[in-house]
């Protein structure tokens, strides 16, 4: 049975969800440039110093829900260590399950996942800030095969390399529908190179 949060846990999470929940609707309805973090914190009803104590600026709660879902997963896997190693072949694969599960919860809600990336591609620092987000996951996920004991060099290729296969799907635009499909297809792609004659 799960443990009930204290009540500071609980109204720290509540405020968070607000926040997000009032950025939303501003950035749909007015557009994110017409959206100040006094409007965001005035519509969450609560003060500017709580939204600072939650997010850095407006941009960051752009991509909230993308990194919670993103920590949930990773947390799951923090304390994985082993001392084997493995191809990069072996690498890859280990990720795969790992970023199809990813996509399956960002596109659980279909329409907010489009409204998301439909803001991101509609201001310049937005797509900015989406690729430091971008090689922040690369980072995370090669700490994790290094900690289940691939060779630093080997885990770096292979979280890229994902993320390039979540990236191509991306590009592909088949909408929130399709992208589990395509990201598998594009994970699927690049093991069939690795498993050529003389892979390592």
């Amino acid at each position: 049975m799960t443990a009930t949060p204290p009540l500071a846990e609980r109204k720290r999470r509540e405020a968070r969800r607000r926040i997000i929940e009032a950025a939303d609707e501003l950035f749909l309805t007015r557009g994110f440039d017409h959206v100040s973090v006094t409007d965001i914190a005035e519509r969450a009803e609560v003060g500017r110093t709580t939204f600072f104590r939650h997010f850095g600026d407006k941009q960051e709660v752009v991509f909230a829900r993308q990194q919670e879902l993103f920590d949930a997963i990773t947390s799951a896997t923090q304390q994985e260590t082993t001392s084997r190693t493995g191809t990069a072949t072996e690498a890859l694969r280990q990720l795969q399950p790992l970023f199809l599960q990813l996509c399956e919860r960002l596109t659980a809600d279909a329409d907010g996942y489009e409204r998301h990336y439909r803001l991101i591609e509609q201001h310049p620092e937005l797509r900015a800030r989406n690729a430091v987000k971008n090689h922040q996951i690369a980072d995370l996920f090669a700490d994790l095969l290094a900690r289940r004991g691939f060779e630093p060099a080997v885990a770096r290729f292979a979280a890229e390399t994902a993320l390039a296969c979540y990236q191509t799907a991306r590009r592909l635009d088949g909408g929130p529908h399709t992208m589990v499909a395509q990201v598998g297809a594009a994970f699927d792609q690049a093991l069939r190179l690795g498993s050529e004659p003389g892979d390592a």
